[in-house]
């Protein structure tokens, strides 16, 4: 009888289909451990560390293998039976790496049951992902196999073999791995004389695991950093940057920063930060950086540190200007004094005054000055300003002080008389003219205001009739000067009666007084008495003597 000794055809290709993908996977964890992260400076040459490339990986170990295919019985060529699986075997493999990800291996395999044996010679690329601990791997190997004559039945024969697979390594320590698994799939084929006349195929799985040996260590280099601080020298307030450099580090693996600094506030913790100077006196400052690569166990970590100084400022003295406002002054009234003061540095400023007259009060950049009880003439007010390193600056300005003149006062403006014994609070036309020139006065000073004092003579108020005179006298008076007297004929000059004022007084005489009163001044009226206008009305000057009797009723009235 005869057996079909071939694999599925669909079957070899999704199988190497997802080898591939695998391969294409690997690679570009590998790739993407090379590249450092964003945040780390350029790669500096790095010191070999436990995941870093060796030269050469050696292994050695044990190796199973299933053939998965048919060989033909050597008593009975017609009958193919399923090759055993071989439980005995060895592998041993060698990789050249070039770079920490690519290489290339060389492998062989023997594995033998005790009826036949079976031999592989292969060679081909790998790709490792190399982390601290777990290290994937991944190849493509192509050869040869030998396969012993109790398989093809004859001699023993070489023919081509493909295979492809990976495995894991765990990193014990930079020299020594263990190779937890190795899984391979083999394809390969021999001549024999089955029925069918069909070569067999082989579509085998190796499993391998053992040691692995890594030769050609660079020597570890010690990790360093340096630091850098642009601009080395400066003002206070400006920022200094500051930079380290990292060498001998593992690329994979991400660095910490730590920063410090003797004066200044530090921000940032990158390979590159700043330092605030505002307000530092004058000096040198240290900035340190700590680097590390963050292993919980024997970290690497360097130190450096890079200085600045603090420039002494240059002192400028302040300036000053200041003014008096006003200028000048009456004795008793206050001059603001204002000062304008500038630091080139930017220093707090400080203000005092000196005057040689008056009273001082100081506020800062401004002042007040006093007057009251200055003599009259200029006064000088010295203004002086100091900044806090006691650079000063001063300047004068002057105000002028006036003595004030003496208050308006009223004075007498001119009088009037009443001669005539039948009419004597009649205003005649000598009065008349008087009162002209008064009205002239009262529309050139629109502020002032007029006061008209009525007497009266003894003999003239024993008469009952009399008994009103003065007040009359000077109710006829203002008559005559707010035009109210038809007959003195001044409507022209006519003055508002709220000007004028009427008053009595007690000498004895037969006249009326006109006082001038200016704007600011008052009448003191002393020995005189207001008069009820109400209660006196204006006598025409051309009217007749009231009757007796009328007259005598007339303080009845009152």
């Amino acid at each position: 009888m005869s057996i079909k000794s071939e694999v599925a055809p669909s079957r070899t290709k999704k199988f190497v289909g997802v080898l591939l993908m695998a391969l294409g996977v690997c690679s570009g964890a590998a790739i993407a451990q090379q590249q450092p992260a964003p945040s780390q400076p350029a790669p500096q040459p790095a010191a070999t560390s436990d995941n870093a490339a060796p030269k050469f990986e050696l292994f050695a170990g044990y190796s199973w293998l299933d053939p998965r295919g048919f060989y033909s019985v050597p008593e009975n060529p017609s009958i193919a039976l399923k090759a055993p699986t071989m439980n005995k075997g060895f592998g041993v493999a060698g990789t050249k790496n070039f770079g920490n990800v690519f290489g290339f291996t060389v492998d062989y395999s023997y594995h033998w049951t005790d009826a036949f044996q079976a031999q592989t010679f292969m060679a081909g690329p790998q790709i490792k992902s190399r982390s601290e601990h777990f290290q994937p791997f991944a190849h493509i190997l192509a050869g040869g196999a030998n396969l012993a004559p109790q398989i093809t039945r004859g001699s023993s024969q070489w023919r081509p073999v493909l295979a492809g697979g990976g495995g894991i390594d765990l990193l014990l320590t930079p020299r020594f791995a263990l190779r937890i698994f190795q899984a391979d799939y083999m394809y390969t084929n021999f001549k024999t004389d089955f029925p069918t006349g069909e070569p067999s195929r082989w579509n085998a799985v190796r499993l391998q695991g053992g040691i692995v040996f890594n030769a050609g260590l660079e020597k570890e280099l010690p990790v360093s950093a340096a630091c850098t601080a642009q601009p080395a020298s400066m003002m206070a307030g400006e920022q200094v940057k500051v930079q380290v450099t990292p060498t001998n580090f593992n690329p994979k693996r991400t660095l910490t920063y730590t920063w410090s600094s003797t004066g200044g506030k530090v921000a940032g913790n990158d390979a590159s930060t700043t330092v605030d100077t505002n307000g530092l006196a004058p000096g040198s400052y240290t900035v340190k950086a700590s680097v590390s690569d963050g292993r919980k166990k024997n970290p690497a970590v360097a130190e450096c540190s890079a200085a600045f100084t603090i420039n002494e400022p240059p002192k400028h003295p302040p300036t000053i200007s200041c003014t008096a406002t006003p200028t000048t002054v009456r004795a008793g009234d206050p001059v603001t004094i204002n000062s304008t003061g500038n630091s080139p540095d930017g220093r707090p400023l400080t203000y005092t005054y000196t005057s040689t007259g008056g009273k001082l009060t100081p506020n800062g950049a401004t002042a007040t000055l006093d007057t009251t009880g200055a003599s009259a003439g200029p006064v000088t007010i010295n203004c002086s300003v100091s900044d806090d390193r006691n650079l000063t600056a001063s300047t004068t300005t002057n105000a002028n002080i006036e003595v004030p003149p003496p208050p308006p006062t009223s004075s007498k403006l001119n009088e009037i008389t009443f001669p005539n014994d039948k009419k004597p609070a009649r205003v005649d036309n000598t009065a008349k003219a008087i009162l002209d020139d008064v009205a002239l006065r009262l529309q050139r000073e629109p502020d002032s205001k007029a006061v008209v004092v009525g007497y009266a003579t003894a003999d003239e108020t024993k008469k009952k009739i009399n008994k009103n005179l003065a007040q009359q006298r000077a109710i006829n008076t203002k008559a005559c000067l707010d035009g109210v007297e038809v007959s003195c004929e001044n409507q022209g000059k006519q003055i508002d009666p709220s000007r004028i004022e009427v008053r009595t007084g007690t000498g004895d005489q037969n006249k009326a007084e006109i006082w001038i009163v200016p704007s600011g001044a008052s009448f003191t009226g002393e020995g005189t008495t207001p008069v009820d206008e109400s209660k006196v009305k204006v006598q025409a000057r051309t009217a007749a003597p009231a009757p007796h009797k009328k007259a005598a009723k007339k303080p009845a009235a009152q």
